[in-house]
């Protein structure tokens, strides 16, 4: 049964990425898929549809299965840079592109915000030359484990002079390989910067299913998408630090989440209703290439 704090925990949670692997779909069958499921029963679980820049002008002719009511609305994934200079030069590529798609049917299609990789000599003056270019457009710069304290850092020092904190950190949990998968520490080391700062959050990549578990497809230990979420807004709730968040994302056992209409709750610690619907402002999304997988292990959980 749909609990209160399991809705407000997973609702616009997940940025659907099925043209990424291991699904790697192709863009028409992608889309026909994101069109189902914002008409699915499941739809308040969705948050956007994760599109490549260069894939704008390609995903034009499979609009028509969008409606007013059920807009497609976009993640832009912008491309790597290797430098500073490339980086502002590919920034204004891409802004003007995002203005292009989202001009050709305001009806159809709206641009939720921008993901991009920050180059490694990214400085707080390069974010104000992006600021720039991209004016109010909410942005996730893009960091590897090693370096996502670093970069919310720089994050939280420029979002302390902006009206908002319209930058945000996307951080990669996972992959395809066993390498590419971090450990608990080094998650658990951004999350609770993120949670003293402010900075908004959101995950990509590995977290198909609710609890941390082994996966012979990987041959790794899988991040929980629930660990990871829950751990977010609990260790920004309760002031953990980073030995203690690590311990909730290492958690196997399913039984140790509980969800109520009133709270949820991992082991003795709690958080309400109202307090995660905030708490969730700033743990924003992850990106998952399937948006079948989670709902079927939620409900071989009992819990949708």
């Amino acid at each position: 049964m749909l609990t209160a704090s399991l809705q407000a925990l997973l609702a616009q949670a997940i940025d659907y990425a099925g043209m990424f692997p291991p699904a790697s779909l192709d863009l028409e069958t992608a889309l026909k898929n994101q069109a189902q499921y914002l008409r699915s029963e499941d739809a308040w679980m969705l948050h956007t549809f994760v599109l490549p820049v260069e894939q704008f002008d390609a995903a034009k002719p499979f609009l028509a299965q969008f409606d007013p009511q059920h807009p497609l609305r976009v993640a832009a994934l912008g491309p790597r840079a290797a430098n500073a200079e490339i980086f502002l030069e590919t920034l204004e590529s891409c802004d003007a592109a995002i203005r292009a798609f989202a001009k050709y049917d305001v009806d159809l299609i709206s641009i939720s915000h921008l993901e991009m990789p920050l180059p490694l000599d990214a400085d707080s003056s390069l974010l104000s030359e992006a600021r720039a270019i991209l004016g109010d457009l909410p942005v996730f710069w893009e960091t590897p484990p090693e370096r996502a304290g670093h970069t919310i850092a720089l994050l939280a020092e420029f979002n302390s002079n902006q009206d908002a904190p319209t930058f945000g950190c996307k951080m990669r949990t996972g992959g395809v390989t066993p390498h590419a998968f971090p450990t608990c520490a080094q998650i658990a080391g951004a999350l609770v910067t993120p949670a003293t700062h402010q900075v908004p959050v959101k995950f990509t990549a590995g977290l198909h299913h609710p609890i941390r578990q082994f996966r012979d497809e990987v041959k790794t230990k899988m991040h929980g998408f629930l660990n990871v979420l829950g751990a977010a807004v609990l260790a920004a709730e309760h002031r953990w630090d980073a030995s203690q968040t690590a311990l909730m994302l290492e958690d196997e056992n399913p039984a140790s989440f509980r969800f109520t209409d009133d709270c949820f709750a991992w082991r003795q610690w709690k958080i309400g209703i109202e307090r995660l619907a905030y708490r969730r402002k700033f743990a924003v999304s992850f990106g998952s290439c399937s948006f079948d997988e989670p709902r079927q292990d939620l409900r071989a959980l009992a819990w949708l």
